[in-house]
Parts: structure tokens; sequence; C-alpha cells
């Protein structure tokens, strides 16, 4: 085989790709090279053909989501460069909003890979912590999102609050169809949009005595004197 793929091969493999990432959110990842073969309206042989293996193509799968992720992320914090977006966070979140069916099946990607758990779930989110760390520290510079005292940490607390929450709701509202996630999205927006906007918005504390006090300790300084002004 070439090392270099001609474009019609390229785009069979993107077609591919997409049509195992739809398996994957409607089967669950132990679907088979032949289910999304089927599905993609190949025969098996030319699945392995383009990925070697099954694992090939799902670590191919986790890096679009990955990538799909990592732009809605950048779009809604006005990073994304896009010559058409007006800067404005709050006109990103109207555009999402509006495009909650095109962001459902991601949803139910994302959640399968992290409660699956194992090496494949840690690789996803550590990256997953990288991309969000970037997108935050660019929009910081571009002067909608506060900077923080510690960025890194912010990026790992915003994923694993964002997954957590995700997860919580979907176990205590299961949806009537696991595969449909469009309509779960749609309901998770409704119950958590205005109080995690909100959150993001205005924060909780009026003071800062509870951060001075946990900076403080952090730092080694249970006196307090060392906080933040």
């Amino acid at each position: 085989m070439s090392s270099i793929q001609p474009a019609s091969d390229l785009t069979t493999r993107a077609r591919i790709r997409d049509a195992a990432i739809e398996v994957f959110v409607r089967e669950g990842f132990s679907a088979s090279v032949r289910a999304v073969a089927a599905h993609a309206v190949v025969s098996p042989g030319l699945v392995i053909h383009h990925f070697a293996s099954r694992a090939g193509l799902r670590a191919e799968c986790d890096a679009r989501v990955l990538e799909l992720s990592r732009s809605r992320t950048d779009h809604v914090l006005g990073t994304d460069q896009n010559p058409s977006s007006t800067g404005d966070v709050g006109d990103a979140v109207t555009e999402t909003l509006r495009s909650l069916a095109e962001s459902g099946p991601l949803l139910v990607y994302i959640t399968r890979l992290v409660t699956e758990g194992g090496e494949s779930a840690r690789t996803f989110v550590d990256h997953l912590v990288r991309d969000v760390e970037t997108s935050m520290m660019s929009a910081v510079a571009a002067g909608t999102v506060r900077p923080s005292v510690d960025e890194p940490a912010r990026a790992r607390y915003l994923v694993a609050m964002s997954l957590g929450v995700l997860i919580i709701d979907l176990a205590m509202n299961p949806p009537p169809d696991p595969t449909d996630g469009a309509a779960i999205l749609h309901e998770y927006v409704n119950r958590t949009m205005v109080p995690a906007t909100e959150y993001a918005t205005h924060g909780l504390l009026t003071g800062t005595s509870a951060l001075d006090a946990v900076l403080a300790v952090h730092q080694g300084d249970p006196s307090g004197e060392n906080g933040v002004d």
C-alpha cells in the first residue's frame, strides 16, 4: 500500500471513520468492523485496508471527536478565528444552541468513552484538558475570559466538572433512547444551561476570603498573609 493515499482513498477513509462514529454512538464500542462496513456501505476488508485494525479505527474516531470538540469549544469562546464570527460569546452560544442536533452524537460518544474507562478514556481526557487549557488561554488573551491563578488546574477542573455533571445528569434522568444524542443534549441543556451559564458569568462568592484561604494553605502559608488582593 502506498504511503501517500490518493484523494479518493482519503474521502473513503473519512466516510468510513464518520460511519464508525455513528455506529459506536448507536451500538457502543463493542460494535464490529462488519457493522461499521455495512453502515459505510463498504466491505470489511476495505475498513481494515484503511485502518489496519479495529483498534486503529477506534483511535481515529477518538481523534476526530476530539477535533470536533476542540472546534466547538473555540467557537463558543470566540477563539476559532472564524471570519464570520462576531467575537461575542453570547452570539456563539446562541448559534451553538441552535445546532444541538449536530452536537448530540458527540455528546453520546464522549460519555460512552469516559464511562468505559481504560487507557483510551484517559488519553482522550488528557488531550481534552490540554485543548481546553489552550482555548481558555486564548480567550484570556482576547479578553472574554478572566485569567486564572492556575490555568492548567482550571482546565482540569472544567473538564472534570463538565463531564461529571453530564454523566450524573444522565444517570439521574435516563433518556428514553440512549442513542438519540440530539434529544439527550436538548433535555440536558434545558436542565443545566441557566445555572451553568450564570455560574460561569457571575461566579458564586462575593468576596475573595475563601480563595485567599485556599491559596494560603496550598502555598504553605496557613496564616493567609500571602493570599490574593
